[in-house]
C-alpha cells in the first residue's frame, strides 16, 4: 500500500460536492415489501466520489474509476464486542456503472477492496446493511458504538489489527463526507458505513448514513 499523500484539485472536490448534492448517497438497507424493496485518495490518478439512489437494490456513494495498489493481505474477519458483532467479511468492488457493491448478505459486511486494507495508511471502509425484510442486519447496532470502543479486524496472514472508536456520527445523504470517509489523512484508519436516520419510502429509504471512523490503536 503507497504511503504517498495526494491532494486533488479544488474543482475535483466541487464536482464531488455537486454530485452529492444532486444525488441520494448509500441506503444500505434490502428492498422489498417496503418498497418493491476513494477509497484511499488514489495515488497520481486519483478516484472520483459521487452518489447513486437506490432503486430497488441498494448502491454505494462512491465511484471510482482506477484501482489502488494491490494490498498484500485483506481483512477476514470484523469484531465488535460492544455490539457482541463477530463476522466474516466479503470482499467488495465496483459495479459495472462504477459504483461500490454492497454485500448481497445482510449478514455479513464487506471490505472495500480498492482502499486499503484495515492496519496500512489510509482510510479503509467496510460496509454493512442495517436491516432488511426479515429484520436487523449485521450493522443494526452500529450507532449504538461510542468513542473508546473497541473493534478488531483480522487480516488473511492470521494476524489481528486493533483499532479505537473515534467518532460515531450521522450525516444526511446530501451531506455525506466522501472525501473523509474515503480519503487518507495521514493516519491508519477504518470507518464503518450504514445507513440510519429517517426511512422515507417515498424519498428512496434511508435519509442519512451513519459513520463510525476509528483509528489503529
Amino acid at each position: 500500500m503507497s504511503t504517498r499523500s495526494w491532494t486533488a484539485p479544488t474543482s475535483w472536490w466541487r464536482a464531488v460536492a455537486a454530485l452529492l448534492v444532486l444525488l441520494a448517497v448509500v441506503c444500505l438497507v434490502v428492498w422489498s415489501d417496503r418498497q418493491a424493496a476513494s477509497t484511499e485518495e488514489q495515488a497520481a490518478t486519483g478516484a472520483t466520489a459521487a452518489a447513486t439512489a437506490p432503486t430497488s437494490t441498494p448502491q454505494a456513494e462512491a465511484v471510482v474509476e482506477t484501482d489502488a495498489e494491490p494490498v498484500k493481505v485483506r481483512p477476514v474477519q470484523l469484531v465488535i464486542p460492544a455490539l457482541d458483532l463477530d463476522t466474516r467479511l466479503i470482499t467488495l468492488g465496483v459495479e459495472k456503472d462504477r459504483t461500490v457493491q454492497v454485500p448481497s448478505d445482510p449478514d455479513r459486511a464487506g471490505w472495500f477492496r480498492r482502499g486499503p486494507a484495515p492496519g496500512a495508511l489510509g482510510s479503509s471502509v467496510i460496509l454493512g446493511h442495517v436491516d432488511s425484510v426479515d429484520g436487523p442486519a449485521v450493522f443494526s447496532g452500529l450507532s449504538e458504538l461510542t468513542p473508546g470502543a473497541q473493534i478488531t479486524v483480522r487480516l488473511d496472514d492470521g494476524s489481528d489489527v486493533s483499532f479505537t472508536v473515534h467518532s460515531v456520527r450521522t450525516y444526511a445523504n446530501e451531506d455525506f463526507p466522501a472525501r473523509k470517509v474515503y480519503g487518507s489523512h495521514g493516519r491508519s484508519e477504518l470507518n464503518l458505513v450504514t445507513c440510519g436516520g429517517v426511512y422515507d419510502a417515498d424519498r428512496g429509504g434511508y435519509q442519512s448514513n451513519v459513520v463510525v471512523n476509528a483509528r489503529r490503536t
